[in-house]
C-alpha cells in the first residue's frame, strides 16, 4: 500500500503542477479578449484568429484541469444527499463511481478521440473561418485532459482504498493527502483512526 500511495503523490504532483500553471492562460486568454475588443472598437478590425484562441485556451483550462480539479474535491456533487450518509459509505460511492463510470469514460473519449486528432494532424486541418487556427492542437486536449483525469482519478480511488484499510486521511478533505503535497509515513494512519474515533 505504500507504494501505492507513493505513486499517489506523484500523481498528485503533477495534477497540482498542471493545475496551477493552466490557471495562468484565463488571464491570457483575458488579454487577448481585451486586445480583440480594443482594435474591433478602434479600428473596425476584427481576427477569427483571435476569437478562435479565446476558446481554445477554454478548452484548455477545462479539459487539462479536471485532474486537478478533482484532486482539490472541487468537482460537482449531489452534498443536500451524500451530507447525510456515513463517511464511509461516501466513500464507497467514490470508488464504485471511480470504477465503473470515471475511468471507463476516460478510456472511451481517449479511444474516440486519438483517431480524429491523427486525421486532423495528417490533413492539416484547419478552421472553416477565414483567418482561423488549425485545428489539431485544439483536438488533442481532449485524450490529453482524459489521460490526466485517469491518472487523477486512479491516485483518487488509491487514497480512498487507503482510507477504508486504515492506510491514509480521509480523501474527501481539500487535497486528498491531508492538505499537505507530502504526508509522512506515519500520518495517513493516525488520521485514519482519528476519523474511526470520530465516528
Amino acid at each position: 500500500m505504500n507504494m501505492l500511495l507513493d505513486l499517489s503523490r506523484i500523481i498528485d504532483r503533477l495534477s497540482r503542477m498542471i493545475g496551477q500553471s493552466i490557471i495562468w492562460l484565463v488571464l491570457v486568454a483575458t488579454l487577448i479578449s481585451t486586445v480583440n475588443a480594443i482594435i474591433r472598437k478602434a479600428f473596425n478590425v476584427g481576427s477569427n484568429a483571435f476569437l478562435e484562441i479565446q476558446w481554445y485556451l477554454f478548452a484548455a483550462v477545462f479539459l487539462l484541469g479536471a485532474g486537478y480539479t478533482f484532486m482539490q474535491n472541487a468537482h460537482v456533487r449531489i452534498d443536500v444527499i451524500s451530507n447525510r450518509l456515513p463517511q464511509r459509505a461516501r466513500i464507497w460511492i467514490d470508488i464504485c463511481g471511480i470504477v465503473f463510470f470515471v475511468l471507463p469514460m476516460c478510456y472511451f473519449m481517449i479511444s474516440f478521440s486519438w483517431p480524429i486528432v491523427m486525421q486532423a494532424y495528417a490533413s492539416g486541418e484547419m478552421s472553416s473561418n477565414a483567418g482561423g487556427l488549425i485545428r489539431w492542437p485544439v483536438y488533442a486536449l481532449v485524450p490529453v485532459g482524459f489521460a490526466l483525469l485517469a491518472l487523477q482519478s486512479t491516485s483518487e480511488l488509491i487514497k480512498r482504498i487507503a482510507f477504508l484499510t486504515g492506510h491514509g486521511p480521509d480523501p474527501l478533505r481539500l487535497g486528498g493527502h491531508g492538505n499537505t503535497e507530502e504526508a509522512s509515513a506515519g500520518e495517513p494512519a493516525s488520521d485514519a483512526s482519528d476519523e474511526a474515533r470520530a465516528r
